[in-house]
């Protein structure tokens, strides 16, 4: 039987998805025998993609996909081992199968991902042949599905960075919920939220960071004192969990006896105590800001917090769940050192 010609490599290529001289070189090791040569390509793509399965894949893309009534929502994340890959068409769509399959399966490991059939066959070699195509390894490292009355996420448009929020509202406000949370995946994609709010976050790690920010405040005041500017307040908490009935109620007193050694009648402290409570909230929520979502001054509208902006849409609207995906976070990447590499080769 006859080898390649370019009517049996551009069958192939339909057929396989392989480049064009590895369909050359099958049909010719296979002397023109189409089905061979399709065996021919999946073992060599397998054997091609356990030798890069050892690359570090830290680059790739962030994908979601939501249901059509807005109560499911998945969210993956696809690594390639570079930048380059991640904007071609073929990892794009792959992205998108793989997205769309966990959310059909309602795995949320790659474990549990592998064991998986896809398109007839098992996923982890589907995968592999894949990665035989695009030419570099490939991994689904994380994935998750959120399930509620109403979901929506949001990717940013550099597709490194994902959001799924979760809530439950009356249900007349569904549509205005939907259109909210994606405003507020647009939000914690850029200030970076680790929780929903400040009652979420772990009293060893508000001990920690109170101890923490109060010595960077002691620290940036002795540069401001020399400097001859005015100095940062020091807080006594950073968090709103700590501040107890009975924390606030010493403050005020602090206060009241500020205002009376200030001479201040005794009738006015009414109209200036609130102002001065309000701020040493502000003053010791630190953590809260950073970290609580809840609490965070709303990006699209910084005159009020998020939780103000939730409540401005419709008060029946509570938040039930946040994710955020940002990519590559926590993947150790190789640090290549290329002078030390030519050094190496010049050695040999």
């Amino acid at each position: 039987m006859a080898g390649a010609t370019p009517k049996l490599i551009k069958e192939l290529r339909a057929l396989s998805g392989a480049g064009m001289l590895d369909c050359k070189k099958a049909l010719n090791e296979c002397e023109g025998d189409i089905d061979k040569s399709v065996s021919f390509l999946r073992e060599a793509g397998l054997s091609k993609a356990a030798k890069k399965s050892g690359n570090v894949a830290a680059e790739g893309l962030v994908s979601i996909l939501v249901n059509e009534d807005n109560t499911k929502a998945t969210m993956a994340e696809i690594n390639s081992q570079t930048d380059f890959v991640a904007k071609n068409e073929d990892f794009i769509n792959l992205k998108n199968e793989i997205t769309a399959h966990v959310q059909a399966t309602g795995v949320s490991t790659t474990e549990e991902l592998n064991k998986t059939e896809i398109n007839g066959e098992n996923f982890e070699t589907y995968l592999n042949g894949r990665i035989a195509i695009i030419g570099e390894n490939i991994v689904a490292r994380k994935m998750v599905t959120v399930e509620a009355d109403v979901v929506n996420g949001y990717v940013h448009t550099n597709g490194r960075v994902g959001v799924i929020l979760a809530a439950t509202c009356a249900p007349e406000a569904k549509e205005k919920t939907v259109a909210l949370l994606k405003s507020l995946g647009m939000h914690a994609a850029a200030m970076k939220p680790s929780v929903i709010s400040y009652e979420d976050l772990a009293a060893d790690f508000i001990e920690s960071e109170n101890k923490a920010i109060i010595a960077d405040i002691e620290k940036l005041n002795i540069e401001l004192h020399r400097l001859g500017k005015p100095e940062k307040n020091i807080p006594l908490f950073v968090s709103r969990s700590q501040l107890t009935t009975e924390a606030l109620a010493a403050q005020e007193e602090v206060f009241k006896a500020e205002l009376k050694e200030q001479g201040k009648p005794e009738k006015i402290w009414g109209n200036i105590l609130p102002g001065k409570i309000e701020r040493f909230i502000l003053d010791n929520t630190q953590l809260d800001t950073a970290h609580a979502l809840l609490s965070q001054a709303f990006v699209m509208d910084d005159s009020k917090t998020v939780e103000q902006a939730i409540a401005d849409v419709d008060a029946s609207i509570k938040l039930t769940s946040y994710v955020r995906y940002e990519l590559g976070d926590g993947i150790e990447k190789k640090e290549e050192d290329f002078a030390a590499e030519v050094a190496a080769q010049m050695a040999k």
